[in-house]
């Protein structure tokens, strides 16, 4: 198999019939070498239907779905991992990312190029809250974190069986996957596009979820944040000082002592310092205590390339 495309699909089910639309004239050069991989990540409505009834249309699609839902990254690793081509690109179902750069990304690789990635030179259909929140965070990551990760990316890239292999190695369970092929090194290029707005359905990042992921990413891949409450511990002590020594001159020049305001300030700068710091180093063993536990990432519940109805998927 020459190409793989890997699409994880949560609650997509008004948009799989335009989505293998238009991957099928994406492929349709390697067709005879190609094929889809769409996995549904525990999809509660009919995407899994819409997936079966797809395969009528489009030959080279498998289907595989996931026992619950594990979010994007993991249902991901699942497509990765089924994934037979010795060129592998993925992007989301929602087709932001167009499919029809592939020819573009295809002739990169050709030039000797290991990972070819999209660069988001537009964001279109998106609030300015939401621009502002994705450029403040590849900036604040890249400053926090040990990897330098290409800026205004996402997961929708090409790459080949050697880089795919080497990321596929990592056994970590807390997944950010475009910092994983960064981490990975090899030759890799940009290729800038206008993402397009969703056609249909609806975010599966809301602010929460977000919130979670830029957390994943940062502990991921730098202990910064370790070093940085470290840092807030020593700065504490410093201002602690500095009020004790405010404390002792009012109580020798003026014989009187602070009022509830200082109290009530300093009480509350050092309860939040303790509560930043432990925090902190919460998200740090709670990853620790996820790893230790080696679950599996995830099961397959179906695999439409398989005669048995119930596989197990698990990373070395």
């Amino acid at each position: 198999m020459y190409l793989s495309v890997v699409v994880p699909c949560m609650n997509e089910e008004d948009g799989i019939v335009d989505l293998v639309k238009r991957l099928s004239k994406a492929i349709d050069p390697w067709k005879h070498q190609a094929e889809i991989v769409l996995v549904d990540d525990g999809s509660t409505d009919g995407t899994w239907k819409a997936i079966q009834a797809a395969r009528a249309t489009c030959p080279q699609l498998v289907g595989i779905r996931l026992s619950a839902n594990r979010g994007h990254q993991v249902a991901l690793t699942a497509g990765l991992e089924a994934a037979r081509g010795e060129r592998i690109m993925m992007l989301d179902a929602d087709l932001q990312d167009p499919p029809e750069l592939l020819a573009d990304m295809m002739f990169m690789m050709d030039r000797g190029f290991d990972v070819v990635y999209g660069r988001r030179a537009e964001r279109k259909g998106e609030t300015l809250f939401k621009r502002a929140t994705a450029y403040a965070f590849y900036r604040v990551l890249n400053a926090m974190s040990d990897t330098q990760i290409p800026q205004d990316t996402g997961d929708f890239r090409l790459v080949n069986r050697k880089t795919l292999d080497a990321v596929l190695a990592m056994p970590e369970k807390s997944r950010f996957i475009r910092g994983m092929f960064a981490w990975a090194g090899f030759r890799q290029v940009g290729i800038e596009y206008i993402r397009e707005p969703r056609q249909t359905g609806e975010t599966k990042y809301p602010l929460k979820k977000m919130i979670r992921f830029s957390i994943d990413a940062m502990t991921a891949f730098s202990t910064k944040p370790l070093r940085l409450a470290t840092r807030l511990a020593f700065i504490s002590l410093a201002i602690a000082g500095l009020m004790a020594v405010h404390v002792f001159q009012s109580l020798i020049l003026y014989q009187t002592v602070a009022g509830w305001a200082s109290v009530v300030l300093a009480i509350s700068f050092f309860s939040g310092v303790q509560l930043l710091t432990l925090g902190i180093l919460g998200e740090y063993v709670g990853r620790l205590y996820i790893e230790a536990k080696d679950r599996p990432l995830y099961f397959v519940s179906e695999d439409t390339r398989e005669a048995t109805p119930t596989a197990v998927r698990k990373l070395a």
